[in-house]
């Protein structure tokens, strides 16, 4: 959820937000249980590839949850706007304090899942597992430290705890965050102009990865995954200009909510281009950050929705840690193959699993050293008299 404290206006200043700024309520609780469904939809993913039911004779829906990852990159620039757009448009926002705050929020729970990672490998050689050698070179680990793996072209996945691909994607972003504030601000009257303009980027960085790589956009991944998340982002934050200008009543609001969701599962079930699908993506997260506007998120609200939601990002990263953890234990115990299917039973308590751990280490680990980040970085650099706001999100 993002959590915004009262922001000090350009003399120092207690003060509300303008009409523009004040369009969409602090706290946008649709956009937090959101994430908990995504991360997991990933993890599904993921599971459907080792598991023994044939999900793909009847839907498609677990194999385009790969495409969380996209409206992940939408919510980034929907909600970094929501957050930040003012203190720029203000001339307060500084991006030292803004990258430190982006530290905050991924590197610890990047770390802990990478050293779980790098630990489990070196214990699994030690036991016997039949760890690839190849799979997880020792030359690459580097990169994926500094998140700067999906910077190259290089196509070659990195298997150091593959889902942080991702990261590397969202912090070339948080490196650009001025340039969308400003494209942001400049276009902010006209949304549907930002709008295209994130469309047609998207077509023209399409056509470009097909070319280079044989592959659609939204299946860049190592290999200049970058370009998949700049458009995107760009989407998000043309997104958030527009619900800035709609007004929504409980009702319209619950029934866009409920249209945009079923629009998206049904091309997902269907098997529609990943491309369409990341399309819809859009009116989802407006629509669920409209439920806020329009005064009927009190559902999306209850704490545990917001404490799954919160853990999502430990949930993203751990899920395949654990899931090649479980599977190589299971081969060790019992001589299962590693090319042996799970059963869906094992696949369901590898997921409980997931979930508790991803919480624990949320509670325990992640959200104290986001904190302890921030202080320091607060005494480093103290803020203004009424702080800054600091997203839990994006």
């Amino acid at each position: 959820m993002s959590i915004l404290r009262p922001s000090a206006r350009a003399d120092g200043r207690c003060g509300t937000q303008g009409p523009a700024e004040a369009a969409f309520p602090a706290e946008l609780p649709g956009l937090t249980g959101v994430r908990f469904l995504l991360a997991a939809g990933v993890a599904f993913f993921h599971y459907h590839l080792v598991w023994g039911v044939d999900d793909m004779a009847w839907t498609s829906l677990l194999e385009r949850s790969r495409l969380g990852l996209d409206v992940f990159f939408i919510l980034s620039g929907f909600i970094l706007t929501h957050v930040y757009q003012r203190q720029y448009a203000e001339g307060r926002y500084s991006h030292r304090r803004f990258l430190v705050a982006r530290i905050a929020r991924i590197y610890p729970m990047h770390l802990a899942a990478l050293a779980v990672f790098v630990a489990m490998v070196l214990a699994g050689r030690l036991l016997g597992a039949s760890f690839d050698g190849a799979n997880y070179p020792w030359g690459d680990l580097g990169r994926t430290v500094l998140l700067v793996q999906a910077w190259t072209p290089d196509p070659r996945p990195n298997l150091w705890n593959g889902p942080s691909w991702s990261l590397s994607a969202e912090w070339f972003a948080y490196l650009l965050f001025p340039a969308f504030a400003w494209i942001g601000l400049k276009l902010g009257r006209r949304p549907v102009v930002l709008l295209a303009l994130a469309t047609a980027l998207f077509v023209a960085l399409d056509a470009v990865y097909l070319s280079a790589y044989g592959r659609i956009l939204p299946r860049a991944e190592d290999g200049l995954g970058v370009l998949r998340i700049v458009p995107e982002f760009l989407y998000g934050v043309g997104l958030y200009r527009l619900g800035e200008r709609l007004t929504v009543d409980r009702r319209s609001a619950v029934a866009g909510a409920v249209a945009a969701a079923a629009a998206f599962l049904a091309l997902m079930h269907f098997g529609a281009d990943d491309r369409l699908i990341v399309l819809a993506a859009g009116p989802l997260v407006l629509s669920l950050a409209l439920l806020s506007k329009g005064g009927a998120d009190a559902g999306l609200a209850r704490p545990s929705m917001l404490l799954l939601g919160e853990a999502s990002f430990a949930l993203y990263l751990l899920h395949m840690p654990i899931l090649i953890a479980w599977r190589h234990a299971a081969g060790l115990l019992t001589g299962r193959p590693l090319q042996q299917a799970m059963p869906l039973a094992e696949v369901l308590l590898v997921f409980a699993v997931t979930i508790v751990a991803a919480v624990a280490a949320h509670l325990l680990w992640e959200r104290p050293a986001r904190d302890w980040i921030r202080r320091r970085a607060d005494r480093l650099w103290p803020t203004q008299t009424c702080g800054e706001a600091r997203p839990a999100v994006g």
